[in-house]
């Protein structure tokens, strides 16, 4: 349960205030996050990493030297936005290239994806390393669908050794493939996470049970069994991992470093008790113990829970993983000849765009659509407990929360722009980036390319035609395909997003006005929405959870068919 907290909407942002005061040592605040305070006698590879608030020390914790040079640190459980990627790169970046690392969640894929691929067209040479050492999440045959879990900590740290050593970024990026290659992880929770607001946890257990399989947003288990001694939770921990080992790898002789990691609310003496027991049973099967660590290194806010990351070294990754390190939560040794830089010194991109020229018709078209997405955000944040509902029965449970804040910045966004001039194509723009921004995660990605490629359609200077909105909606609909990668029966957003794109466009050629035809094509998608429950979830974090999804409607189709009843609405009153 989380008690301390003033309004829950601006935690995660109080919360990198208070961490930054607190650790002015190693950091200073950017846009979107952190980067280190201080740079060493000769530029080198930037390890910029990150990912949603909620799970410290991870990501802003482990900044500093020996480690990463900067964290995106997005809402709590939310993946940061493109644009705050960004922004941290740009701060942290010393013109020897970036390694971009984090783990493999849909929203962060999307976000840090779009950022790599902005900064490749800036000349920026940028590479990414996922973090997959969760081995519950996938089989064996399917690592690349793995999520990332405490195994965050060995990627970053080896790949923040490898750029300290002045390595160039070829082989950063191979050390750290390496290093996310021989780890692998396994967690086990007994209650579920709280957040800020909240009166209930993302998922509950019952008392004596215990989830087994679990990630860090709030995910429920894979599977649930009796609670154990912590000699017999030693066993399955270890058990599952030496039937996981990478390849190459023999126990007998073999360096491990094992990590036994608390996700917010076990004790640490009952860690020390279970690793006790893993620590012998290791030396039981022929591996050598290197370096153990037992603590909180990437938590799921106040869950009670503990994973355990086996690293299996060769001789590199073991001079890389005992190199030095200074930072907010994991220090190890000393590092030397550092040089403290004043915020003023780093680059920030976050200034402020003015607002170009546009036609009257266009400014006209602005307003009218800030007050649609006004409406959208009041309707959205009456709904967003039941879409957190639906979230909790095969995901994290945070999409209501996420499509609550994420479209009440975009209104103010919108409305700030259409109020200071500008056309609609600019004030959808504004709008789309603050949804990101500030939603975040898969469902605030894919709402801030839909605004993004409905403004490009719409314009600054023409009338809002009713083609011109069908032909946005068709653009609204391919960015979804295309950005998030699913397909009708996936049990999505598109599930929903196709039928009413459709229907709209059948309507329109059939001569409807667009009042009419929005009508018809929100029925379609309220309809194709509720229809979503007799699916299987195929893709993102509901995929391995996807038999619970039957019978309940996918949570993303839900909410997009109310912003279109919702608008429909607006449409009414503009009549």
């Amino acid at each position: 349960m989380t008690r301390l907290f003033n309004d829950p909407d601006d935690f995660a942002e109080e919360m990198i205030e208070g961490f930054v005061a607190a650790s002015s040592r190693w950091v200073h605040r950017v846009s979107g996050g952190v980067v280190r305070s201080t740079r060493g006698p000769e530029p080198t590879v930037a390890v910029v990493i990150g990912g949603g608030s909620g799970h410290y020390p991870a990501f802003g914790g482990l900044v500093g030297p020996g480690l990463a040079h900067g964290a995106a640190m997005g809402n709590l459980f939310a993946s940061p936005s493109a644009h705050q990627v960004h922004s941290v790169v740009a701060a942290a970046h010393e013109g020897r290239g970036v390694l971009l690392s984090f783990g493999n969640y849909a929203g962060d894929v999307l976000h840090f994806g779009q950022a790599q691929e902005r900064l490749r067209g800036e000349g920026v040479d940028c590479r990414t390393v996922l973090v997959t050492d969760d081995v519950w999440s996938a089989p064996k045959d399917e690592l690349d669908k793995r999520r990332g879990i405490a195994g965050d900590l060995v990627v970053f740290k080896v790949a923040g050794a490898a750029a300290e050593e002045g390595l160039d970024l070829d082989d950063v990026e191979r050390v750290a493939r390496l290093a996310n290659a021989r780890t692998r992880s396994f967690g086990v929770a007994f209650s579920g996470c709280t957040l800020p607001g909240s009166d209930e946890p993302l998922f509950e257990v019952p008392p004596g049970r215990m989830a087994v399989g679990l990630g860090i947003h709030g995910e429920p288990g894979i599977d649930e069994v009796d609670i154990p001694t912590a000699a017999g939770l030693a066993g399955m921990l270890v058990d599952k991992l030496l039937d996981e080992l990478p390849d190459g790898v023999s126990v007998p002789g073999a360096r491990v470093v094992p990590i036994l990691n608390g996700l917010g609310s076990v004790k640490y003496e009952e860690m020390f008790v279970v690793y006790s027991g893993i620590h012998r049973l290791l030396g039981d099967a022929g591996a050598v113990v290197v370096s153990p660590e037992v603590g909180e290194f990437c938590t799921s806010f106040d869950m009670a829970g503990l994973s355990l990351t086996l690293l299996w070294l060769d001789d590199e990754l073991e001079r890389l993983w005992l190199a030095p390190c200074d930072t907010p939560a994991y220090r190890r040794g000393a590092v030397e000849g550092r040089r403290e830089v004043s915020a003023d010194e780093i680059a920030d991109d976050d200034e402020a765009q003015e607002i170009g020229a546009a036609g009257d018709a266009s400014r006209r078209a602005a307003g009218a659509l800030a007050r649609a997405l006004e409406g959208v955000a009041v309707a959205l944040d009456e709904a967003a407990d039941e879409l957190g509902r639906m979230d909790r029965i095969a995901g994290d449970g945070d999409h209501g929360i996420g499509m609550q804040r994420g479209s009440r910045a975009a209104a103010e966004s919108a409305r700030s722009a259409a109020d200071a001039g500008a056309g609609a194509r600019t004030a959808l723009q504004r709008a789309g980036d603050a949804w990101a921004d500030t939603g975040g995660g898969t469902s605030g990605a894919i709402w801030g390319e839909m605004l993004a490629a409905l403004g490009a359609i719409l314009g600054d200077e023409d009338e809002v035609t009713a083609a011109a909105v069908g032909d946005g909606v068709v653009a609204m609909k391919d960015a979804v395909m295309t950005f998030g990668k699913a397909q009708p029966g996936d049990k999505t957003m598109v599930d929903a997003m196709v039928p009413f794109a459709d229907e709209l466009t059948t309507r329109l050629g059939a001569g409807d006005p667009l009042r009419a035809a929005w009508a018809s094509a929100a029925q379609a998608a309220t309809a194709a929405a509720q229809a979503t429950a007799e699916m299987t979830a195929r893709v993102g974090r509901a995929r391995a959870h996807g038999e619970k999804s039957v019978g309940t409607p996918d949570p993303g189709a839900v909410s997009f068919a109310l912003v279109t009843r919702t608008v429909l609405e607006n449409l009414k009153e503009e009549d």
